[in-house]
């Protein structure tokens, strides 16, 4: 009996050991709130951090307003942003992996990036 508690709590010990290594940390990024559109709309460049560029758009051109922007993307997790951060602020995010909270959002339409990530905002 003894030993069979011995193993298990041995047992037990290896793996949470194993779950602690397979978390993986996301890499924090630094991006600018470019444009604030209608309806969160919302476009975000990123201006610090390493990103595989098949996630965003490495040239994009705001079709309203003629002006070219690089490496931006649509904001995909709009219930999520704080509305504390407004048009040309820079904040740290995350990429969020997590299911997109869904909430009620007009749909009127502002041109935004092709490419969208669902983020976090973090601390610095």
């Amino acid at each position: 009996m003894k030993l069979f508690l011995l193993l298990s709590a041995l047992s037990v010990l290896v793996l949470s050991a194993s779950d602690c290594n397979d978390k993986k940390v996301s890499e924090k990024y630094k991006g600018k709130l470019e444009i604030a559109g209608i309806c969160m709309n919302y476009t975000i460049r990123i201006t610090e951090g390493t990103i595989d560029t098949a996630k965003i758009s490495a040239s994009w051109t705001d079709e309203v307003t003629n002006k070219n922007y690089a490496n931006v993307f649509r904001l995909g997790s709009p219930c999520d942003f704080p509305s504390t951060i407004k048009e040309g602020d820079e904040f740290y995010f995350v990429i969020d992996t997590a299911h997109p909270k869904e909430c009620a959002v007009c749909m009127a339409y502002y041109p935004t990036p092709p490419r969208s990530l669902n983020i976090k905002v973090v601390e610095k």
